[in-house]
């Protein structure tokens, strides 16, 4: 008989493309396998995951607002609606096990598994765990990490150091330097930088860049530059002088031509960015996201940094910085050969399979 599995949670891409990585590495052992998603209403997963071929449910919940306090008054009510119907669909789906990926949607569906006695394992990104991942750390039966020095904040017997999974576009793509130019409209032999704020867009690298687009021309530096949807439009209209050498993109979806086409990535530092950047092998200067949930993307990215593996520059200095470091970074080869060594050994292209058979290795 199939097994039964559901995947909880996402809020962003980093969340969403490894949870389908997972599912995909599930379907390679078990083809048969019935999988089902559950997420966060309104939020991108309830569009990405259809469109990888997966079922969705989506629970009425959002995540603590950091930046308006205001805005939390109607949270305990959310979480207390978003447990029930977890319950609900976890009476009607009756999972063999339950994987958490994080983000919002995870918490409700692990919790509740956890109560009905459902096998649960958690995948954590980050090397800092979340709050509601350290709670529901205590009653998962396996943790599986992508960092070293976990056992800070769960119980080490279970702990799986498994690396975090990157999607199979970019650990199985065969592109070339040549068509992956081409797909941008670049010119061969310029040196290339890819700015990207993770799937929704990052504000201070996108106006960190937006008043040096003449210094990439004056350098010969060619920018792919995925803005996210908010700046997209402001973006456009400020690189169309400069056409030649900025490629302005709200998302692109070949991450794997952008990386191929790239001398060096200027990146936020979720984990999801991170796996991939050391799997594409790719000099990169971090600027981490500096609101994020106990300022994890800045613990990310000092784990490379600290390998000499990448640099960091804090967002509040972006604007005065990142532009002219990284168009100075292209230009120095000895540096760039320096965080390429240093960031290959740290790529993991197998973490999807090893989580898919711990979870397979829940069910009895």
């Amino acid at each position: 008989m199939a097994h039964r599995i559901i995947i909880a949670g996402g809020g962003t891409g980093g969340h969403i493309f490894p949870a389908i990585a997972i599912a995909n590495a599930i379907r390679k052992i078990e083809a048969d396998a019935d999988i089902l998603f559950v997420g966060a209403i309104g939020k991108m997963e309830m569009e990405k995951v259809p469109q990888a071929g997966y079922p969705i449910e989506g629970l009425e919940i959002a995540g603590f607002n950091r930046s308006n306090i205001f805005k939390n008054i109607l949270l305990p009510f959310k979480l207390l609606k978003s447990l029930r119907q977890a319950r609900n669909i976890l009476r009607r789906f009756q999972p063999d096990a339950v994987v958490g990926v994080g983000g919002y949607a995870s918490f409700p569906i692990l919790r509740k598994a956890q109560k009905m006695g459902i096998p649960s394992l958690i995948q954590e990104q980050n090397s800092y765990a979340g709050k509601s991942n350290k709670i529901l750390g205590r009653k998962a039966n396996v943790i599986c990490v992508g960092y070293e020095g976990m056992d800070a904040f769960f119980p080490a017997d279970k702990i799986l150091y498994t690396g975090n999974p990157v999607r199979g576009s970019i650990t199985q793509s065969a592109v070339t330097k040549e068509e992956a130019m081409r797909h941008f409209g670049l010119m061969m032999g310029k040196p290339t930088v890819f700015a990207v704020g993770g799937s929704l867009g990052a504000k201070s690298i996108n106006e960190a860049l937006l008043p040096h687009l003449a210094d990439f021309v004056n350098k010969d530096v060619q920018l792919i530059w995925q803005t996210g949807k908010l700046f997209y439009e402001t973006a456009k209209a400020a690189a169309a002088p400069y056409a030649t050498h900025v490629k302005v993109f709200d998302f692109i979806n070949v991450m794997d031509f952008a990386y191929k086409a790239a001398d060096a990535v200027i990146s936020r530092a979720g984990a999801l960015a991170i796996a991939e950047l050391c799997v594409a092998q790719k000099p990169v200067i971090f600027v981490p996201y500096p609101f994020a949930a106990e300022d994890h993307q800045t613990k990310n990215a000092e784990s490379l940094v600290h390998k000499n593996a990448a640099l960091l520059i804090p967002d509040a200095e972006a604007g005065a910085r990142l532009a002219n470091e990284a168009l100075s970074l292209v230009q120095n080869k000895a540096l760039m050969q320096q965080l390429e060594t240093n960031i290959a050994p740290l790529g993991n292209k197998n973490a999807d399979m090893t989580i898919a058979r711990a979870v397979l290795g829940l069910i009895k």
